[in-house]
């Protein structure tokens, strides 16, 4: 019997829903929330009525009855650290998400939508790879200053999906493989996998590894404490240099990188310069991640939107590919991940985690 799953990834400023009939996508939508709608709501919590309205509203335009759908699975959010895997939206889970205990973020939405929808309808509601998964092995949490242990927040969706696709497409266990991930969008991480865990990683949320499109990633951090103490700027601008302002923001303006190849194809000596930096670091983190593995590498997989390029690609085969071949997936299809995790449960290839 096939399975027909709703999936909710709510965005800042944006709802992006699919219906799948396994791995079939029957629809997918991105519902767009102008500012003013998003603003009217004091908190990301707030927000849940009015998504799950226009979620409903779309599905009836739709003609789509929600009573043939099995499961629910929405994006997870900022929870506390848990390992890789599908998670069934309990109270304790939900609470959490209302909380934030990471921090808000329109994440946290996708499994609160996901447990009422299916609630409704008496079917189940997961979440799956959430940006929290947390699998570093113990010495990976040395930082340098005790107050202060290295986090493992990142695009843990895409890096286990396509580590998963791979390993299924060469037909091993992706338990067995020692992999390298680079995911590069709007953020960066670079992963170890090793025994089905993310043993390490550069984590892309608040500085770590190389620098993207919009984050500053690893600085110099005594610079930085000057900076900090300098009266120049407050806490949020300094935050907002690191985080959305910085990057290729920082150095032009833009936070596209086919504009930033646009640029440097044109002949702009300073954005081909930047891009060359970018991939520089990109390759050191793909190295340092390689000394995780002690070279012991079986693959290098390449994804997110700026996977696209093919000249980015190539640039880092050119640094890299002495360490393992390269596969590349381009994009994201995070709609797909999330239905793949609940698939698993359902079909008994997987137990459900509890939070």
């Amino acid at each position: 019997m096939s399975i027909k799953s709703l999936i909710i990834n709510p965005g800042s400023t944006s709802t992006k829903i699919g219906v799948f009939e396994d791995e079939t996508l029957l629809f997918e939508e991105t519902l767009r929330h102008s500012t003013e709608e998003i603003s009217q709501y004091a908190t990301i919590v707030d927000q849940k009525d009015f998504r799950k309205k226009i979620i409903t509203d779309l599905l009836e335009s739709k003609k789509f009855d929600l009573k043939s759908l099995n499961v629910v699975v929405g994006r997870g959010g900022m929870l506390k650290p848990i390992s890789g895997g599908t998670y069934a939206v309990t109270e304790e889970l939900l609470a959490d998400l209302k909380v934030g205990v990471q921090g808000q973020h329109a994440s946290n939405l996708g499994g609160i939508l996901a447990k009422e929808i299916g609630d409704s309808i008496g079917v189940p509601s997961y979440i799956v790879d959430p940006v929290v998964v947390d699998e570093l092995m113990p010495i990976a949490r040395y930082s340098g200053m005790a107050e202060i242990p290295r986090g493992s927040i990142f695009h843990a969706l895409n890096q286990k999906a396509v580590a998963k696709r791979y390993a299924a497409e060469i037909g091993k266990p992706y338990e067995s493989l020692r992999l390298i991930v680079v995911h590069m969008g709007g953020g960066v991480s670079v992963g170890a996998h090793e025994g089905g865990r993310v043993i390490d990683v550069f984590s892309a949320f608040d500085g770590d590894g190389a620098f993207s499109p919009e984050r500053a990633g690893g600085v110099p951090c005594g610079a930085l404490v000057k900076l900090c103490f300098s009266g120049k700027y407050t806490e949020k601008e300094i935050y907002s240099k690191l985080i959305g302002k910085g990057g290729f923001n920082a150095y032009l303006g833009t936070n596209d990188m086919r504009e930033v190849t646009k640029m440097a194809n044109e002949g702009d000596a300073k954005a081909a310069e930047a891009k060359e930096a970018f991939l520089l670091q990109v390759a050191k983190d793909i190295g340092s991640m390689a000394c995780v593995l002690n070279g012991k590498v079986d693959q290098i997989i390449v994804t997110g939107g700026i996977a696209y390029g093919a000249d980015v690609v190539a640039a880092l085969k050119e640094r890299a590919e002495w360490i393992a071949p390269f596969t590349v997936y381009p994009g994201e299809d995070e709609l797909l991940a999330l239905a793949q995790g609940a698939l698993r449960v359902l079909k008994g290839e997987e137990e459900a985690k509890t939070y």
